[in-house]
């Protein structure tokens, strides 16, 4: 593995295995909407006091067709596009996250899984009605001891950050009004009248309501209604209407300055903005504070309610822990498109708006694929020991629940053999050990150099790696049924002279294929010869039984609109229909390096 440290791939002269208690049950959490606020507390307490963070999802589905998964030939964008596609598509049921610390070779864990379900609890159609699910993941949960039914019944709702935002307008509940500006410009007359007008209002009801106190019911009731004044509680107030957000501001100057016992609140208006501001009338100092506190009782009680188990989220992110992940561009499409917000159409965006909610992203991905045959592989090769505890639970999970676990216990023994500091792993959030460092922030699922995540270069870590250019990279489609990537080499090298350098093909999917040439301008050659009318013999043949072929920037712009049929071919026929788009693709700009290996497999013995 050429991409990782020397250290990594210095081999231990004993083979060992680790004697660890991994043998021991893996315990995980379960939780529900039935004990989610006293787990929730409990995650918070781990949170606070652990290093990192394991997140692990699991949704309905991932990808409808092979070529949908990211592949070796991807750019960071199509990658991009890809994630997005299906965080859009499929619905998120399980998160699991695991607060841990690594202490020398010490691992204590504290793993939970949250079951979720989009239930529209606010009666407001949020956060949705439909979703796609793929029954062969169905089919794999269900196996593993997914619980639909409870997930169903009992699992937790939740909002994003926009959703919240426009369900608390849709409520329409009184708000503390949280800040106060002066306004700089000086008062215009319209607004020195307005100013008087509802400060004559307040002045007059308040006394009013003073004088109350001496009148009978009857008397007390006529005065409220001439008045326009209600009740908050126990407490009396009146509303002032605005018009727009400068007489909002005036009116909350007027009151600050007009009187200590006078509370306003900002009722917001269904339509985005502010509707009016309510006056609430405390009886004393002490009267105020009891009021506020129960403003602030109240508000967060309908945050819990409104954001359901984003509130996890939302501790994660303000606890800028690092979160290891074991697919951060999946998972994290996912989660951006569930719990922030609609995923920007760029990846620059989505990456730009993901750090600033979670700044250190570790993806143990892309230090090996497969986490259990990584294991194995370590425990023969390394003496790595690492004693691990793990909190104990009452509702324990099902298996998918225990791949988290094993993404730490993975994660623990990459830090031991990268000989990662301790103190680095102390809660410092503002720093990382340089050797984590190097593996933060990355954005795609292909790449092994996370400070180029955004630039398009793509990394495999395989054997026989070479970089190349999309330039150099031609799609065929249109070749007979059951043809293999050797058959098609062999009747390609036949075929034309630029065929005789050396060139690669592997297929994409059972109807299309990917030539590279690692000679320059021969992928353009190519192209032109397949479009000529003086094409020769043996091309001319293989093209008149239908074979197409096109460059990376039709892929590209497949991927860009959205093009996701069965089949690439048919998605690659589509993108060729209109010229004007087509055009519009050439013209684009984007870094064209991949890196391309002629095998998809991790050599371990590369370490």
């Amino acid at each position: 593995m050429a991409s990782l440290p020397p250290q990594i791939r210095r081999r231990f002269l004993s083979t060992t295995t680790t004697t660890t208690n991994v043998s021991r049950k893996w315990a995980v959490k379960e939780v529900t909407k039935s004990n989610y606020s006293e787990s929730l507390e409990e995650f918070k307490n781990h949170l606070s006091s652990s290093d990192f963070v394991a997140v692990s999802l699991q949704k309905t589905g991932s990808h409808r067709a092979p070529w949908l998964r990211p592949q070796p030939f991807d750019t960071v964008d199509t990658s991009y596009w890809k994630a997005k596609y299906a965080a859009e598509r499929f619905q998120l049921l399980q998160f699991a996250a695991c607060p841990f610390t690594l202490r020398a070779s010490k691992l204590t864990l504290h793993p939970y899984n949250f079951v979720l379900f989009p239930r529209d609890e606010l009666k407001m159609g949020m956060p949705t009605y439909s979703f796609s699910a793929q029954t062969s993941h169905l089919t794999s949960m269900a196996e593993e001891g997914f619980d639909f039914n409870a997930c169903i019944y009992n699992g937790i709702s939740y909002l994003s950050r926009a959703q919240e935002s426009a369900a608390k307008v849709r409520i329409g509940n009184p708000a503390a009004s949280s800040c106060v500006t002066n306004t700089s410009s000086t008062h215009t007359i319209a607004d020195t009248v307005f100013v008087e007008r509802i400060k004559s209002r307040v002045t007059h009801w308040k006394t009013a309501f003073k004088s109350t106190k001496k009148d009978d019911a009857l008397l007390s009731s006529l005065r409220k209604i001439v008045m326009r004044s209600e009740m908050c509680g126990t407490r009396p107030c009146m509303d002032l209407d605005v018009c727009s957000e400068r007489q909002v501001q005036l009116a909350l100057e007027m009151l600050k300055e007009f009187s200590d016992d006078l509370v306003p609140l900002i009722i917001p208006a269904r339509g985005g903005g502010t509707q009016a501001v309510r006056v609430v009338l405390t009886s004393s100092k002490e009267d105020r504070e009891l009021f506020e506190r129960e403003l602030q009782n109240l508000e967060e009680e309908q945050n819990k309610r409104v954001r359901g188990f984003r509130e996890v989220i939302d501790l994660i992110s303000a606890s800028q822990k690092p979160v290891v992940s074991h697919n951060s561009l999946n998972d994290f499409t996912v989660i951006h498109s569930e719990f922030l917000s609609p995923l920007p159409t760029n990846v620059d965006e989505f990456v730009g708006s993901l750090r600033s909610v979670f700044p250190h992203i570790l993806d143990v991905s892309h230090l090996m694929k497969n986490i259990p045959a990584a294991i194995s592989y370590l425990n023969n090769h390394y003496f790595t020991p690492i004693d691990m505890e793990i909190s104990p639970q009452e509702n324990e999970g099902n298996i998918h629940n225990l791949c988290v676990v094993k993404m730490c216990y993975f994660f623990a023994k990459l830090c031991s053999i990268l000989k990662i500091s301790e103190n680095a792993m102390v809660s410092n959030n503002a720093l990382l050990d340089p050797a984590l460092e190097e593996y933060t922030n990355i954005s795609n699922p292909c790449s092994d150099n996370p400070q180029e995540s955004t630039n398009g270069d793509i990394r495999v870590w395989t054997k026989n790696m070479r970089k190349v250019s999309c330039d150099h990279l031609v799609f065929l489609w249109g070749f007979r049924n059951g043809m293999t990537a050797g058959m098609l080499k062999s009747l390609l090298h036949k075929s034309h002279a630029v065929f005789s350098e050396e060139f690669d093909v592997r297929l994409v999917d059972k109807s299309c294929a990917i030539v590279v040439f690692w000679q320059p301008a021969l992928s353009q050659t190519f192209l032109d010869a397949v479009s000529s009318e003086e094409i020769c013999d043996s091309l001319r043949e293989i093209v008149s039984e239908g074979l197409r072929a096109s460059n990376y920037e039709t892929y590209n712009r497949v991927c860009r609109l959205g093009l996701w049929e069965a089949d690439l071919a048919e998605s690659m026929d589509k993108a060729l229909e209109d010229s004007d788009c087509l055009m519009e693709a050439n013209s684009s700009t984007y870094s064209k390096d991949i890196y391309w290996s002629s095998d998809s497999t991790i050599n371990f013995d590369d370490l």
